[in-house]
């Protein structure tokens, strides 16, 4: 049989715990530097609690991934079929989120197969590249954190004629997330994503909300922070 055939399915492993540990250890480093650059990188409050942590989670265990791996074949089959069976509900909220989940897999792979270097250059281009542009895209303007906003008013009232006014006054960039009912279908619950204005207060809005005739009740948390 050619060697091509019998090295693929080979079940040599070249590495020795003190590799394997050596390894672990410079991919956890690694996972933790992508969860700081995505952390320096980020909006206050645009960022779920538990990602940064996933991140550095991740790298660790595709490094351990691609060391079982190795260069057999079969066992990287086994390995997708197994991992075939996880499923993720989650729904990233930005599509940059999936760039650094990206990042940290293949900086994991790429000290899992011990190219430290490619890690290492990519590190630092990736995280330079993602500092400028961030630097970039939030210049213009001078945002407060990321929150949400829901307000309950009453069957058959308009939420934008009551609201309208105060809501532009605190709030930028204001999107309407989601409605339910509430209080067996006789109110409605109106969600909202907005950054705050510059010197806007979370707590004068809600007091401003609450004089409204028609508002019945109004909630106000960082977005990122429901634990999600």
């Amino acid at each position: 049989m050619p060697d091509i055939f019998t090295s693929a399915f080979s079940e040599a492993i070249n590495f020795t715990p003190l590799h394997v540990l050596i390894s672990l250890f410079i991919a956890f480093l690694a996972g933790a530097t992508i969860a700081w650059i995505y952390l320096r990188t980020t909006k206050n409050g645009e960022f779920g609690g538990t990602f940064p942590i996933t991140l550095t989670l991740l790298c660790i265990l595709i490094a351990m991934v691609t060391q079982v791996i190795g260069d057999n074949v079969a066992r990287a089959f086994g390995l997708v079929g197994a991992l075939s069976i996880v499923r993720f509900r989650t729904v990233v909220r930005d599509t940059r989120d999936t760039a650094f989940v990206i990042f940290a897999v293949v900086v994991g792979m790429a000290i899992g197969a011990w190219n430290f270097w490619v890690a290492a250059i990519g590190i630092v281009l990736v995280g330079f590249a993602a500092y400028i542009m961030s630097r970039r895209i939030n210049a213009p303007k001078d945002l407060g954190p990321l929150i949400l906003l829901t307000i309950r008013v009453g069957l058959g009232q308009d939420p934008d004629s009551l609201t309208a006014e105060i809501l532009d006054a605190h709030l930028e960039g204001r999107k309407l997330m989601s409605v339910s009912t509430a209080k067996q279908g006789t109110s409605l619950n109106f969600t909202y994503e907005a950054h705050l204005r510059p010197n806007a207060s979370a707590i004068e809005i809600v007091k401003a909300l609450n004089r409204i005739e028609g508002v019945q009740e109004v909630q106000w948390q960082l977005h990122g922070f429901k634990g999600d």
